[in-house]
């Protein structure tokens, strides 16, 4: 280990108590840009040759607050405010991102205890590769291809420390005895933003609070047509379509160049002032690509994620181009296993359901009883294997008759129950495009005029719902079924 006075790092002033939450993101971004530029300037230096003697390193800024008493705040909150006295923190990575929400995390602690926040220096080390990301021109080559071992010169990425141990309820306090603040950790966050950018191929900032799962590249195409639209309209609030490449748009008749190599995710998002526009990610098929997208998503705290994707209908009852509204989740996907346990229940988040079943009677036109012809509320089971109906079929039926499932796809499961576990309120809205039991296969021939004629209904139903969801206050839509009994004070 180096000795102290051989390791590099940048001049910080003291910590400092804000109750102004304006000003204390003013600090945390001025901190955070001081450790990044302390990085990015010794790793230039030591790529042109200057390696430095000794260790350069820098540490991500915190946030820290320290309550006193059990004071009751108003019990309706479902966030922004700490359960008990004591002290907790968070470290923080780029501040001008989150800086809404940052703001208006502080600004609800200050209000709801009474009490400053404290900003400063935490005790976690920057790694390089997460303060040259942002720098145009600066990467971090591979191992062994640096004239210099890098793990010797600067700090690299911990696994150790990068992990969903907080929001999966194993979380225990450091040294220091200080509880988490919030849902994530600064490496945790910049961990996601990398691949996010690799997995998308747009820049994290483009992300929209409101978040449309699909599965299909025919809901891409629909979307951009609707976002051309809303451009053309002054009175929509949207200002901007932005597609993969970070293509971007204003003008509703510019082409959208985007790159010739398409990323994993094809992402688009419809921008608003403050992120309150939508944003399209088509995950493609499978329950592996569902958690990736919404592992990495969850770290920019949206406000809601819906899924609107095809599936198969499993009553008789159901035609194709009928919409399924989930109320309950059968998960044989597998992948949230090991984080979420299948005997832990999803439950339907009603903020979400009712702006789904209104969207559903606006676009529709049908209400009450009439819109059952339609549309049917159930269980949506979620499996891991396509093509599940080549297997022996008295068990997998069975099971799905037990459980009462109407629908299954290889998704919805997965992306409500992430969720669930990262305290983002989801939802399920399907529509029906085979009926495997029956005889209606998912084929060519038969799918064509099912797309033509569903697609562009079922999304402008996704896009209506989160618009209704929009204009609700922020506090009735972040339900409280998503808390555990000691939760972090941050969405």
């Amino acid at each position: 280990m180096p000795h102290a006075s051989d390791i590099d790092i940048p001049e910080t002033p003291g910590p400092v108590l804000f109750t102004d939450p304006k000003a204390a993101v003013e600090q945390l971004i001025v901190l955070y840009d001081r450790a990044v530029g302390h990085l990015c300037d010794a790793f230039t230096a030591a790529m042109d040759g200057a390696v430095p003697r000794g260790r350069v390193r820098a540490f991500y800024p915190e946030i820290r607050i320290t309550t006193q008493t059990f004071a009751q705040v108003d019990s309706r909150l479902s966030f922004g405010h700490v359960a008990g006295p004591g002290t907790h923190a968070t470290t923080i990575t780029r501040p001008d991102l989150f800086r809404h929400y940052l703001e208006q995390q502080i600004g609800l602690l200050v209000q709801n205890h009474g009490q400053p926040v404290q900003i400063g220096i935490s005790d976690t080390p920057m790694p390089v590769h997460f303060a040259v990301a942002g720098r145009p021109g600066l990467a971090v080559p591979q191992e062994g291809a640096a004239e210099f071992t890098l793990r010797d010169v600067f700090d690299v990425p911990e696994l150790s420390t990068t992990n969903d141990d907080i929001v999966n309820g194993i979380h225990r306090p450091g040294p220091d005895g200080a509880g988490p603040l919030a849902p994530f950790t600064a490496q945790r966050v910049d961990y996601s933003l990398a691949r996010l950018a690799h997995y998308t191929a747009t820049d994290p900032g483009h992300f929209q609070n409101f978040v449309l799962f699909t599965n299909y590249q025919f809901y891409v195409q629909e979307f951009e047509t609707f976002a051309r639209k809303a451009l053309a309209d002054s009175e929509s609030g949207y200002t901007a379509f932005v597609g993969s490449g970070n293509a971007t748009i204003t003008d509703p008749e510019a082409p959208l160049i985007e790159p010739a190599k398409m990323p994993q995710m094809p992402t688009y998002h419809l921008k608003r002032a403050n992120g309150d526009g939508i944003t399209l990610v088509n995950i493609g098929v499978g329950p592996s690509n569902a958690k990736t997208a919404t592992d990495h998503i969850a770290v920019l705290r949206p406000h809601a994620w819906v899924m609107v994707g095809h599936c198969a209908g499993l009553r008789n009852s159901q035609s194709l181009g009928d919409f399924v509204l989930a109320h309950a989740y059968l998960r044989e996907d597998k992948v949230l296993d090991d984080d979420l346990p299948v005997w832990v229940p999803v439950p339907a988040l009603a903020e979400i359901q009712i702006a789904l079943q209104n969207a559903v009677a606006e676009e529709t036109a049908l209400d009450g009883y009439d819109l059952k012809r339609i549309m049917r509320t159930g269980t949506v089971a979620s499996v891991d294997n396509r093509n599940w109906e080549l297997r022996d079929q008295q068990g997998p039926v069975q099971r799905l008759s037990q459980s009462r499932a109407i629908a299954l796809d290889m998704e919805s499961a997965t992306i409500a129950a992430n969720g669930f576990r990262f305290h983002v309120p989801y939802g399920t809205l399907l529509c029906v495009s085979d009926k495997p039991l029956h005889g209606e296969l998912k084929l060519p021939g038969m799918a064509s005029d099912f797309y033509k004629t569903q697609v562009a209904r079922h999304l402008r139903i996704g896009i209506r719902a989160m618009e209704l969801l929009r204009g609700m206050p922020l506090e009735r839509m972040h339900s409280r079924k998503l808390r555990s009994f000691d939760e972090t004070a941050f969405l």
